[in-house]
């Protein structure tokens, strides 16, 4: 079958299609015929060596929809030929992916795999963020940086559901357009405006209660800055390269948390069906929807990383075979 390997780090380029053998399943697994793979940034900082993996060669992918070919002895839940999205530490680059059952779903007939392998990366984690660590309140705001990314798109739905105001940034007139299409209550052109000085204008100079962040650096220091007491930034990225500084004193005397969100680590230690689950049913009622920026061929994933990386992104990028 065909797969994308790393072999070395470095800029797209290093993403080589290959033959490699199917993978194999224990008795626990569910193997599945790609239809649709999702990119995430995470794939980007994996390629240049920013993200941590056991060693290469490796074939980056966390999430991928399909059709089920087969299951391991121990599998019950699932057959072949079911329609199924599945999350994974890696491997969904490939025709052919391997994943544990207690992390693969099955999918409404309602649902593309396009569509479908757009939400478990993006949701869960904009779903983990605002609810269980974010401790969003109903009336509370929230700001969302880059918000037309996968994980934007996401937080903009959920927040509104969950009845905060919505303050969001990004750099372009039309991903502010989406982000305000998606539920956002002011939006801020972050190339030509002073995000700091309009949360503090917007919330009458007390500031954000929760705070999505993944950039880092400058963005990451600024957005402290404006966080409202007991206000709480959560960091899950570091799309700039450039770690960000955590002032203690500013913690300490304003009584803020700054707290790490990484999704596949969570759910190593945490795994839960749940709110995979409870997802689908709000994609599936018409709640929340599924943002589809572009979608590449598999032999097309340098394009994609490329795509990614220069921020021409309006939701999820998708390989499909």
């Amino acid at each position: 079958m065909k797969a994308v390997r790393i072999r070395e780090f470095g800029g797209p380029e290093v993403l080589k299609i290959e033959d490699v053998p199917e993978p194999a399943i224990g008795p626990g697994d569910v193997l599945i015929q790609m239809e649709a793979s999702g990119v995430n940034y995470a794939d980007v900082m994996m390629r240049v060596g920013m993200y941590p993996i056991n060693g290469l060669p490796i074939t980056p992918g966390f999430e991928v929809a399909g059709r089920v070919v087969k299951v391991g002895d121990a599998v019950t839940e699932f057959k072949a030929a079911d329609r199924v999205v599945a999350m994974m530490n890696a491997g969904g680059y490939a025709e052919r992916a391997a994943a544990p059952a207690a992390r693969v779903f099955s999918v409404p007939e309602s649902l593309s795999a396009v569509q479908t392998a757009a939400l478990p990366v993006n949701y869960l984690t904009a779903l983990h963020m605002l609810r269980e660590f974010g401790r969003l309140a109903p009336g509370e705001s929230v700001l969302i940086h880059a918000a037309a990314s996968g994980v934007g798109t996401a937080a903009i739905q959920l927040a509104k559901l969950f009845g905060a105001r919505i303050f969001a940034t990004a750099s372009a007139e039309d991903k502010l357009a989406l982000a305000r299409e998606l539920g956002a209550h002011e939006t801020i052109n972050y190339t030509t405006q002073d995000f700091a000085e309009i949360i503090k204008a917007g919330t009458g100079g007390r500031g954000a209660d929760l705070i999505l962040e993944c950039v880092g650096g400058d963005v990451f220091d600024k957005s402290l800055h404006c966080l409202a007491p007991l206000g709480r930034l959560i960091t899950y990225g570091v799309a700039g390269g450039v770690p960000g500084t955590v002032l203690t004193p500013l913690l300490l005397f304003n009584n803020l948390s700054v707290i790490g969100f990484h999704l596949g680590r969570y759910y190593q230690t945490r795994p839960n069906r749940e709110p995979m689950h409870e997802i689908l049913r709000l994609v599936a009622a018409g709640r929340i929807r599924p943002i589809i920026s572009a979608t590449f061929r598999l032999e097309e994933v340098a394009r994609a990383h490329d795509y990614l990386s220069q921020r021409r992104t309006r939701g999820k990028v998708l390989l499909v075979p």
